[in-house]
């Protein structure tokens, strides 16, 4: 965040280069003010001594920061977002000093909306009968629900991530969800597989918009050695969505059918909508920077200019709306150039497989234990999505700690530190055991899983499985999670946004394949194969240990 007497002393048009940035602050607060790239350095910010006998590749920290400012309040005219001025929680010039009460306030609200779209997918799994004889369609199409949905989820967010550091969390936040509940009402009144189809595909996309801007509200309100149990925490929404949904969707379509479900979704959008709007303030930390353009002239109305416009004004407005259509057309799909960055394309990879893993089991139990030799009813089958939900539970709970923790100890060992004696830390610290843990449990799991089911075996055997799939999966989750909003930490949505696009890509394909497959080889050549996969992926960690800082300290010449 810039100081006030330097905007004073500036142009208007002028924006600081990272190290003037640096430059005009106390020493101390070098982490504190900016939202600084986690990764760079020039010799302005500390002079060579300052780094003799460290790591050539130390960076400064946010980690060790322990001057604070207290929260400035922004005057309830002056909050930014779709009717801010409503919130009751009061928005501050930086997020990073809310009280911890507070973070974990506003990090509830964004697991509680993160749990919107997979629960949106889950809760028709074991209603799939239900509108495949009502709509008098064959599974395959009804299966279309569950996978374009998915391929909505990887796509929308990708604007929504770009809208977002433009226009603000929360005003994305307010107009997915409110679109959010309009599609889903749309969806309960479906007369045909057609329309049930567009409008859950809608639906997806607008859900979505939580998937990459959550991670970026997380990434606005903590410090980075604090960030890894937030995000495990955030992520328990979208993990434990899955949990909760096919026992509602069950209960629901056994009692009113599967149109309940829908509504169900929609109340519960309406609920999300309401804490958002009261409760929900703006994080993105504010540029203060203001363009040459930024004048009356341009706030005044369009129509008035043009009454009096000449051939240099019409050329302006012009040139406006094309960046307009240029913002709302080809930035958004920009994020993709990340992909040539390596630690990006491998954690995006890594993370991808593991995703597409999960949805290909969703959709194996309710395929298998809905028919022979189990044949359970709607509601029990989705009971049996609990067990990899618990262990969602388990790992966010204590895998995001125990990643911090490791964090510090890696940058301890190291002797990573800055000249005021904070830890340094980089990114690919938070691969070590952890990730080896998880690299290990759900490929084994889904073998496990495979064959336990393929061949009949009591129920409760394969949904141990699942339990220990869910460790090793949230495991793999949170941590490349936590690492993309690290690896691009100005633009942490967009990278969480990129994370979305590719593995949910990976879950569609997953969803709308597994049946067919399990039809032609059975469960357990099926899940061999994937744990194959799953095992071989693993050489990701293998890279990023070796190749990891080299990788990074391209990036940020790149980048820069």
């Amino acid at each position: 965040m810039e100081k006030e007497g330097a905007s004073a002393a500036m142009p208007p048009d002028y924006a600081p280069r990272e190290h003037e940035r640096h430059a005009m602050d106390p020493p101390q607060r070098i982490t504190a003010d900016t939202d600084s790239d986690l990764h760079s350095i020039s010799p302005e910010d500390h002079p060579p001594q300052a780094f003799e006998g460290k790591d050539e590749e130390c960076r400064p920290s946010y980690a060790s920061d322990t001057s604070r400012d207290a929260a400035v309040v922004v005057p309830r005219p002056n909050r930014r977002g779709l009717f801010g001025q409503f919130t009751l929680l009061a928005e501050v010039e930086n997020p990073k000093t809310y009280s911890r009460k507070k973070k974990w306030f506003v990090t509830f609200i964004v697991a509680w909306a993160g749990a919107t779209a997979p629960m949106g997918s889950a809760i028709l799994f074991p209603a799939l009968s239900q509108v495949t004889k009502e709509l008098s369609s064959t599974t395959t199409v009804a299966n279309l629900n569950i996978s374009l949905y998915m391929l909505s989820m990887s796509i929308f967010p990708l604007w929504w991530s770009s809208f977002s550091e433009k226009l603000g969390r929360r005003t994305i936040y307010l107009v997915s969800f409110c679109l959010f509940v309009i599609f889903n009402v749309l969806c309960a009144i479906s007369k045909s597989m057609a329309m049930l189809i567009v409008m859950r595909m809608l639906s997806g996309g607008a859900s979505a918009s939580v998937q990459a801007v959550g991670a970026g509200t997380i990434a606005d309100l903590w410090e980075s050695q604090e960030r890894g149990r937030a995000m495990g925490i955030f992520y328990l929404g979208p993990l434990c969505g899955p949990l909760v949904a096919p026992i509602v969707g069950g209960a629901l379509a056994q009692r009113w059918k599967w149109r309940s479900t829908l509504w169900f979704l929609a109340a519960y959008g309406g609920i999300t909508v309401a804490f958002i709007f009261f409760a929900l303030p703006e994080t993105l930390i504010s540029a203060k920077s203001h363009s040459p353009n930024t004048s009356n002239e341009q706030q005044e109305p369009i129509g008035r200019r043009l009454s009096r416009v000449s051939s240099r004004q019409v050329v302006g407005l012009t040139t406006r709306w094309l960046k307009v259509l240029k913002m709302a057309l080809v930035d958004p799909l920009k994020i993709v150039l990340y992909l040539r960055y390596p630690p990006v394309l491998l954690t995006v990879y890594y993370a991808s497989i593991t995703f597409g893993s999960l949805y290909v089991l969703n959709v194996s139990v309710e395929h298998t234990f809905g028919s022979d030799p189990y044949n359970f009813t709607t509601i029990l089958v989705g009971l049996l999505y609990i067990p990899n939900s618990l262990g969602y539970v388990v790992a966010s709970t204590f895998g995001g700690r125990w990643m911090d923790n490791i964090m510090q100890r890696e940058a301890r060992k190291a002797q990573r530190y800055d000249e005021n004696g904070n830890l340094i830390y980089h990114p690919e610290d938070r691969m070590r055991e952890n990730a080896w843990l998880g690299a290990f449990l759900y490929p084994a799991a889904l073998i496990w899983y495979g064959w336990t089911a393929d061949r009949g075996v009591f129920w409760l055997v394969p949904m141990i499985a699942n339990f220990f799939f869910g460790i090793g999966s949230m495991l793999i989750f949170s941590m490349a999670t936590t690492m993309l909003t690290e690896f691009m930490p100005k633009k942490a949505s967009s990278g969480v946004a990129l994370n979305n696009f590719m593995r949910n890509i990976f879950s569609c394909v997953g969803s709308l394949v597994t049946a067919p497959i399990i039809d032609a080889i059975g469960n357990g050549w099926l899940f061999t194969i994937l744990g194959i996969v799953a095992f071989l992926s693993s050489s990701v960690l293998f890279a990023m240990k070796v190749f990891g800082p080299r990788w990074r300290k391209s990036m940020d010449a790149l980048r820069h």
